[in-house]
């Protein structure tokens, strides 16, 4: 049996918070072109989790966006601040897929599975191996190749 793991989470400004009960076994990276357009960055990480053990507080705004399928998907943001909070079927949604980034928890919930795999940033694979500053650049060096 799976263990629940509550989890609070908020856009940027603030506007708009959740809180859920979510299964951390269930975090995916996605490497789809979509979302790699949709957050900015190489890959998203989500995480899907009953509509109806997730609580939220304010008015998220919806885009909806028709894949080449024909499958809709209504992407729920932050009107203020366009953070991006989840995805889910745009009428009567079962399933939000909350986006990892929006949430206070994330670094308790590692990714247990990539998907479209085809379209990952081939650099990924060796990010490990760049330097990284403990904050800014000019900051302290935590990791080098």
């Amino acid at each position: 049996m799976t263990t629940l793991l509550p989890i609070t989470g908020h856009c940027h400004c603030g506007q708009i918070s959740f809180t859920a009960l979510v299964d951390p076994s269930r975090v995916i990276a996605c490497h789809c072109e979509d979302c790699q357009r949709f957050s900015g960055a190489p890959y998203r990480a989500v995480l899907p989790t009953p509509a109806d053990q997730v609580q939220i507080s304010g008015t998220p705004r919806h885009y909806v966006k028709v894949a080449d399928s024909g499958n809709r998907r209504a992407q729920a943001f932050c009107g203020e601040c366009g953070t991006q909070l989840y995805a889910c079927e745009p009428e009567n949604p079962t399933v939000l897929n909350l986006r990892l980034g929006c949430v206070d928890q994330r670094a308790a919930l590692p990714p247990q599975v990539q998907i479209w795999g085809h379209s990952a940033m081939p650099w990924l694979a060796g990010l490990g191996e760049v330097a990284m500053h403990e904050k800014g650049s000019g900051s302290t060096l935590i990791a080098a190749s």
